[in-house]
């Protein structure tokens, strides 16, 4: 089952990272890199086209309570969600609490290993803090990034399943998961 998520007072740190809620103030920052082409479609939507579209999702972020900004040296660099996972699709996970994650990381910090630390982070908090039993991350096939980094994570293979994007596309995806006793440190 879904467990419930609330990370508006939330604030988790790593050696590098900040992961906070949004703000209204963080607007720029994540239009800089959401509308950059090639980041967003590797998570299933298309760069935002202006400011508007970018503070939209920002009020969604917000309101949602759920996902946290990525901030490097002063600077929203990505988000990491805390998603509802698809319960009827997976009703063998019903008698445990669950979530799935999803991020994005701004073009010009891929490669730096700040990802896998930041998801790193946030698994230690949903298994510690929220009592999460099982954790699932999935990613496009052809996503090799994010598939190393669920791999540098812990996370197994359990299945593929077909993801709709807001683009109107289907995916291909590799769902991942792990649970609170294979998770190391």
């Amino acid at each position: 089952m879904n467990a419930d998520i609330d990370i508006s007072d939330v604030v988790l740190t790593t050696e590098r990272l900040t992961l906070r809620p949004w703000r209204s103030d963080d607007l720029e920052d994540f239009y800089e890199y959401a509308s950059v082409d090639g980041v967003g479609q590797m998570a299933g939507w298309a760069p935002h086209r202006n400011r508007e579209e970018t503070l939209e999702v920002l009020r969604r972020f917000i309101a949602g309570k759920k996902t946290f900004a990525l901030e490097y040296e002063g600077k929203v660099i990505g988000s990491l969600g805390i998603e509802e996972y698809n319960e009827n699709e997976f009703p063998e996970f019903a008698a445990e609490r669950c979530r799935e994650l999803g991020y994005v990381l701004s073009k010009a910090y891929w490669g730096r290993g700040l990802m896998p630390e930041a998801v790193k982070r946030v698994m230690e908090y949903l298994f510690d803090e929220v009592k999460l039993d099982v954790i699932f991350c999935g990613h496009f096939v052809h996503n090799l990034q994010s598939a190393r980094v669920q791999e540098k994570c812990g996370f197994r293979h359990y299945g593929f399943i077909k993801y709709k994007t807001s683009m109107g596309t289907t995916e291909d995806c590799e769902l991942n998961l792990i649970r609170k006793e294979e998770f190391t440190r």
